[in-house]
């Protein structure tokens, strides 16, 4: 049942409903360091983390599909562990270490793991490619031995509608093996 005067395609996810019972908006600071650069915002307390980083700073190549933590197209890295943003608040990033996509290949060139994922032919429309990028690189950070079973496990946690995976785990696959025997990373090394 609709309320009346009630248009619910214009309530915004992150309004908690105060601010149309005339009450403050619950808001909460959050300092954290973002792609090495400390930031401090106040933000809504119900905005989500990915909105966050999407809207108030301006970190774009963190997506959002289903927000709902099925798709993991907003799979970013908090205090080196890869988590979906959508099901995190803002708030909740308070005093952590955030990576995204930009921290990758911040000053130039493409880093070691996209330039593998380029050398593979690991994507097609792009839109899963941070998602893969950031659980590739939690997966590389943590140093595990996996085998190709255990890998696409790994990576199953991001869906890709494009591809049929395989270019995806080659150059996971490749990256971690680089990574391991502390070689550059870069195709053809």
């Amino acid at each position: 049942m609709k309320s009346a005067g009630m248009n619910y395609a214009d309530v915004n996810p992150a309004d908690s409903g105060a601010g149309r019972l005339g009450l403050p908006e619950p808001s909460v600071i959050v300092a954290a360091r973002v792609n090495g650069t400390a930031v401090t915002e106040q933000v809504p307390a119900r905005l989500s983390a990915a909105d966050f980083l999407r809207h108030r700073l301006g970190l774009t190549g963190t997506h959002v599909g289903c927000e709902q933590g099925v798709c993991g197209m907003c799979t970013v890295l908090v205090d080196g562990q890869a988590v979906k943003s959508c099901l995190m608040l803002a708030g909740q990033l308070d005093g952590c270490q955030v990576e995204t996509v930009e921290s990758l290949a911040a000053e130039g060139p493409l880093s070691p793991l996209q330039e593998r994922f380029r050398a593979e032919h690991a994507l097609q429309c792009g839109f899963c490619t941070p998602a893969f990028l950031m659980t590739a690189t939690a997966l590389a950070a943590d140093g595990r031995t996996l085998t190709r079973a255990e890998l696409r496990e790994e990576l199953a946690g991001v869906l890709c509608r494009c591809t049929g995976y395989e270019f995806i785990v080659n150059a996971v696959e490749a990256h971690l093996a680089s990574a391991a025997a502390g070689e550059g990373n870069q195709p053809g090394d």
